[in-house]
């Protein structure tokens, strides 16, 4: 089957979904400023929603949430060739709802009563994880299904064994004295630059014939 040489049809979704990954990096680095008293080795990213400028935080999640919808509905366009796009289209649209309900329902900071919107929050946490984590394999998956994703196959492959290595650092600290915010900061990390990898290579998808 020939490929199209039209222009990218998500090419200015994919680059909107960048601005909103570089919205949601910045909110997080602006809370390191506004919230100097949240150290960061003993506190998610999550805490900065509780509390003053706790607004910063929640749109930062909303932005993320934004970006990655903006993927689904690019994933979407591309013309999918597999089901494995498909299943990455999906999986970007579970992930924006997760974060979303994130963005919704604030932690609870540790120590604090349990309550219901912390439950709700550390249930979308593990559905959004775990989805990340299926859409970057099903990703991967895809450059062995899909001619136009040839190219992501290595750094695809980087960014599978970085996310999956920054999941396990961060279960491992999940431990009192452990610095589990540290390791949280870094698996959002890697999770900005993959979403960004990932909306940089969908922006050169050209659309089938």
């Amino acid at each position: 089957m020939n490929i199209s040489t039209d222009a990218p049809v998500g090419a200015g979704s994919a680059r909107l979904a960048i601005v909103c990954f570089a919205a949601f990096g910045l909110g997080i680095a602006l809370m390191h400023v506004l919230r100097p008293d949240y150290v960061p080795a003993s506190h998610m990213i999550s805490d900065y929603a509780v509390g003053p400028w706790g607004g910063v935080m929640t749109a930062a999640f909303g932005s993320a949430s934004a970006g990655c919808l903006l993927l689904a509905i690019c994933m979407a366009q591309s013309g999918p060739r597999s089901a494995w796009a498909w299943l990455v289209a999906v999986l970007f649209t579970i992930v924006a709802t997760g974060l979303l309900v994130t963005a919704i329902f604030p932690t609870d900071i540790q120590g604090a009563p349990s309550t219901r919107s912390g439950d709700i929050h550390d249930i979308s946490f593990l559905v959004n994880i775990t989805s990340i984590v299926a859409a970057a394999i099903s990703a991967l998956v895809l450059t062995w299904r899909d001619g136009r994703w040839l190219n992501y196959r290595k750094l695809g492959t980087v960014f599978v064994s970085l996310l999956l290595f920054a999941l396990v650092v961060q279960f491992k600290t999940f431990h009192r004295g452990m610095p589990y915010g540290l390791a949280n900061r870094f698996f959002v990390l890697v999770l900005i630059s993959w979403l960004i990898s990932m909306a940089l290579t969908i922006a050169r998808l050209r659309p089938e014939s």
